[in-house]
């Protein structure tokens, strides 16, 4: 007992961990987008830092002067440009380092500040690309897979998925993830016909399902409407334990289709992070559905430990959605910051520094709260 224990507490750790070198790795991608991009455009940058709080490492360079440093807290990270968070005027005095005139952040044209704020967005989506390329030709993509049909008088065999069938598409639509099959049927009613494109036996072949019931979704958490139109519904054990029919498994494409479809899984993931925002904002999907950074690291852990696989799927699936998350418009954000340097560049005069200091302070208190409200939700 005591030795079950302590392999369960080593695991456990062992995944936490992963999830957290998950995340600090994609932050410090999303820093290095800022730094290189800021490097290019001769941006003075005083500190890179991985992670927050003391230091444990520090490393100044001689010619730079730039602080490289580690510290204690690794769910963060920076980088911090010269005069970046000034609440003063756009010009002023130029400041001096080794005898060479340095501008502030706020005294680089509007232009050059956006793509410095934009790239580390840009650094994020580059690396899960990378990583999915890697996944897809490495393992495959992961498909769904039919595991079992429910048959009956009005439903056969001829009219259903059977057993091994992996979807490939779905009304002409090609599937990557569940939310997919749901946006190909969303608004089909039972009986209708859909084209499915499966792979069976090996050989991709067209079949016609026959919806057993109305795909009306109000949201994209309801699968089980998907699966039981399908006729892949729950079935039960005489065990009594209830089992999907669905389920997922690795099917490789071509090395040039991989690729391809690598560019389109990102997008998908990116299109179904701002569905989930949609329906947060419309009240269609409640707060219950989603996590702060305590359920991200319980889940990311979660996925990380089934393996490499999964390890680069969800690594992948962070790096999109920090890219797409930093870039909206809410304040505090990099997205936010893109909008005020817009403002400065078409009417060539900047919002008040302290105003938006003000506004960016804020929004980093909201999105703090918010975050500590969606990780209670998930526990009351």
């Amino acid at each position: 007992m005591a030795l079950l224990s302590l392999n369960s507490v080593l695991n456990t750790a062992v995944s936490v961990l992963l999830a957290v070198l998950i995340l600090l790795g994609m932050i410090t991608v999303h820093e290095f987008g800022h730094y290189l991009a800021g490097k290019a455009f001769g941006f003075k940058i005083n500190e890179f830092a991985i992670g927050f709080g003391p230091a444990l490492y520090k490393r100044t360079g001689k010619k730079s002067g730039e602080v490289f440093s580690v510290r204690a807290l690794p769910l963060g990270g920076y980088c911090a440009f010269e005069g970046e968070d000034d609440e003063g005027k756009v010009s002023g005095p130029v400041r001096l380092s080794g005898g060479l005139k340095v501008k502030t952040f706020n005294e680089h044209p509007p232009w050059q500040r956006i793509i410095v704020l934009v790239s580390g967005a840009l650094m994020n989506y580059i690396a899960a690309v990378i990583i999915i390329i890697a996944s897809f030709l490495c393992f495959g993509q992961m498909a769904l897979k039919i595991n079992g049909v429910i048959y009956d008088e009005t439903y056969t065999q001829s009219q259903s998925f059977v057993a091994g069938d992996v979807i490939l598409q779905a009304d002409g639509r090609d599937i990557y993830l569940t939310a997919d099959l749901m946006t190909a049927l969303a608004g089909k009613e039972e009986g209708d016909i859909v084209a499915f494109t499966v792979s069976r036996n090996g050989e991709s072949e067209v079949i016609y399902v026959t919806l057993r019931r109305d795909c009306d979704f109000e949201n994209s958490s309801e699968a089980s409407k998907l699966w039981s139109a399908l006729g892949a519904d729950t079935e039960v054990r005489e065990d009594g334990v209830a089992y999907w029919t669905v389920g997922v498994v690795n099917y490789r494409f071509g090395f040039f289709k991989s690729i391809g479809r690598a560019f389109s899984y990102s997008f998908k993931i990116a299109g179904t992070i701002f569905k989930v925002l949609g329906e947060l904002l419309t009240g269609s999907l409640g707060l219950d559905a989603v996590g702060g950074p305590v359920t991200t690291v319980m889940l990311t852990s979660q996925i990380a430990s089934q393996g490499v696989q999964s390890f680069l799927e969800i690594a992948a699936y962070i790096g999109v959605n920090l890219a797409v998350f930093n870039l909206l418009p809410i304040p505090a954000l990099d997205g936010s910051k893109v909008i005020f340097c817009l403002i400065e560049w078409i009417f060539k005069k900047p919002v008040p520094r302290k105003v938006e200091a003000a506004i960016h302070a804020a929004g980093f208190v909201a999105i703090l709260l918010f975050a500590i409200l969606v990780d209670i939700l998930q526990f009351v």
